[in-house]
């Protein structure tokens, strides 16, 4: 199955397991989310990304416009290793990840997450790509993409275990929506997939079928 298909089954099961009271408080914060207008604001096709420099895994300094010496990029915003979703994104996306550089590209995902945090999803997912923390949102926020999450949705949060304080360490409850996007070496974005809904990703054939037309 695909990326896509996978996340709908996922999500599927994952509606059938909530509680009444805590599908109607997440619909409520879905729409929410959806009604500021992020998909309309975040940067799209022909709009050159900026200056992206954040910390690896390891905490080593990368910056994106070096690897675009080398060729395109592709950036996938995730919203940390707490997601079930985005655990699955990564997952597949490391299965892509040959047929990526296979036309001359890499590939680096950002999260909020903190360096050590970071460390932890991409062992967990076994990457071999970097995972960059954008600790405090400041490179997806110049992407459009930041929404604070809701304050009354902050509870149920806690009770599925999630601490975003903890992982991300800062209390904003800031998180980026899903998004990808693929740069071609001059810095400008030839294809872009945003979403609010945190159960849709962007799927890894269409990140490398950009690839080859890029080629």
């Amino acid at each position: 199955m695909s990326l896509t298909q996978d996340l709908a089954q996922f999500a599927a099961k994952m509606q059938d397991q909530l509680p009444a009271d805590a599908k109607a408080v997440m619909a409520k914060a879905g729409n929410e989310i959806a009604q500021l207008g992020i998909e309309d604001q975040s940067l799209k096709v022909g709009d050159v990304i900026p200056s992206v420099t954040l910390p690896n895994a390891l905490g080593e300094s990368v910056a994106v416009q070096d690897l675009l010496k080398a060729g395109p990029v592709v950036i996938a915003f995730y919203r940390g290793g707490w997601c079930p979703y985005c655990n699955m994104e990564l997952r597949a996306l490391q299965q892509v990840l040959p047929a990526i550089k296979a036309q001359g590209a890499q590939l680096v995902a950002i999260a909020p997450e903190t360096p050590d945090n970071s460390l932890s999803t991409q062992e967990k997912n076994d990457l071999a790509f970097e995972v960059l923390s954008d600790v405090g949102n400041q490179v997806a926020r110049e992407f459009g993409l930041v929404f604070t999450l809701p304050e009354y949705l902050r509870p149920l949060y806690q009770s599925f275990g999630i601490d975003l304080e903890a992982y991300n360490g800062d209390s904003s409850f800031e998180l980026p929506v899903p998004a990808t996007y693929v740069v071609d070496a001059t810095g400008t974005i030839v294809h872009a997939f945003v979403n609010v809904d945190y159960t849709q990703r962007e799927d890894p054939d269409n990140i490398v079928a950009a690839l080859q037309q890029l080629a």
